[in-house]
């Protein structure tokens, strides 16, 4: 299985893309192609909302995200990886996420499957429930197949992550996955 990991982390060590790390290392073992894209340091543009694409493409916009269409449709998952900004997605993330206008209709047509990585550093039980309702929306909305959410609480720090069950957890989540789509 292909599989694309959406990184939207502005901190390249931190501690979703460790997260992220562990989560690659299991599915590379289970023999799935993972490839990153890092939306956090693309050349990637805000939707003007234009809807030039007729909502299937290309988009008027000259960046990154033409690259990044041909490897998100080329995959069988989509793993959206991020550290949770005031309850939701990166700014980073969400830009990325909103230029699926241009090809709403190819991805919903593919049933790939999806997953959902995220570290905070607030621990209260009530911590993800907006980035949790976002992505049950985004999976309902592009017909995609949840395969499972890490979602690290108290991990403020790349070494307090480390030391956490979530990197376990992210790699077991990756080892799991099944090859059919």
């Amino acid at each position: 299985m292909k599989i694309v990991v959406l990184e939207g982390s502005p901190n390249r060590h931190g501690s979703s893309n460790l997260l992220a790390e562990e989560f690659i290392r299991g599915a590379r073992e289970a023999g799935h192609t993972v490839e990153i894209i890092d939306a956090a340091h693309a050349d990637l543009h805000p939707c003007t909302g234009c809807v030039h694409c007729g909502y299937e493409g290309p988009c008027v916009q000259k960046d990154d995200m033409e690259r990044f269409r041909k490897k998100i449709l080329g995959a069988d998952m989509m793993v959206f990886v991020t550290p949770l900004y005031y309850y939701g997605m990166s700014a980073q993330l969400k830009i990325l996420v909103d230029r699926f206008c241009a090809i709403n209709s190819s991805i919903t047509r593919k049933h790939m499957k999806s997953a959902l990585i995220s570290a905070a550093w607030n621990a209260d039980s009530w911590t993800f429930e907006a980035l949790e309702s976002h992505y049950r929306t985004l999976v309902r909305y592009l017909n995609l197949q949840d395969q499972g959410m890490i979602l690290g609480r108290g991990c403020g720090t790349p070494s307090m992550t480390a030391r956490s069950q979530y990197p376990e957890q992210a790699h077991q989540l990756g080892r799991s996955l099944h090859a059919s789509v």
